[in-house]
């Protein structure tokens, strides 16, 4: 039997793929079948990442997806080199904390601008690539995974901005999935809990590790190899009528919610 989650011929952009879980996300891309492309303000990061996997295998854009131009720059010479973008993982993120009285203007901007706006630059582009390509009557898969956090499903302590901007991104992917399915675009939310990565440090420190791991019923904290996966299926065709839907990978963190 065929794996039903193969990405062989898919090329994907991943945003964030530096380190962390766009880092797992394309490995696992790769271990499938398919072309990462890699996108990251860590070009040193990045290039190094892309030299591992292998020519044939990934490409580099470095820039900030809170950079429109950029991002269109980078979405037409991807879709010039590879002929089609298959897949979006709207990855990159930034943690910038403060509680809410304290909270300076830029501190709150910037993480909207990375982890909202970035969002809505990535898929506009890459969904208007994916749409014209329908509509020429190229049936090949279309797949769009954001990736949310439990921040948005529940509010978080001392990062409001954080919080505001992870509900928008399941506000983003629930009108994208309704636009474009038409077009066999699909479009999915991943809301992750706590994953053992950098940006994750502070949560997982001796201050706040023991109230955060006792409301996680599994009893323990997700590698970025473990969530990769979810993201990749989602991406497959072993998802091909999910689409408009926020996935909860956190160890029952929300159940019921």
């Amino acid at each position: 039997m065929k794996n039903p989650m193969n990405l062989e011929g898919h090329n994907i952009i991943v945003t964030g793929a530096g380190q962390g879980i766009g880092e797992a996300v394309s490995r696992l891309i790769v271990d499938l079948g398919g072309k990462a492309i890699l996108v990251d303000v860590q070009g040193d990061k990045v290039n190094a990442l892309a030299e591992e996997l292998g020519e044939a295998n990934a490409e580099v854009h470095v820039g900030s997806v809170a950079d429109p131009g950029f991002v269109q720059d980078m979405v037409a010479q991807s879709v010039s080199k590879n002929d089609a973008i298959h897949g979006l993982v709207n990855n990159a993120g930034i943690v910038r904390a403060a509680m809410i009285t304290k909270m300076p203007v830029d501190t709150w901007q910037q993480v909207i601008d990375v982890n909202l706006s970035g969002v809505f630059y990535c898929l506009q582009a890459v969904g208007r690539h994916m749409y014209e390509r329908a509509g020429d009557g190229d049936t090949s898969p279309s797949s769009i995974v954001n990736i949310s956090s439990d921040a948005g499903r529940r509010g978080t302590i001392g990062q409001i901005n954080y919080g505001a901007a992870k509900s928008g991104v399941m506000g983003i992917t629930m009108s994208s999935a309704r636009e474009w399915s038409p077009k066999g675009i699909r479009v999915n939310s991943i809301c992750f809990g706590v994953v053992e990565t950098e940006m994750t440090e502070t949560i997982r420190s001796e201050k706040f590790r023991d109230k955060v791991m006792a409301q996680v019923p599994l009893g323990r904290f997700s590698e970025p190899d473990e969530v990769s996966q979810p993201v990749c299926f989602l991406l497959s065709e072993a998802a091909s009528y999910i689409t408009g839907q926020h996935l909860s990978v956190n160890g029952g963190y929300t159940i019921g919610v």
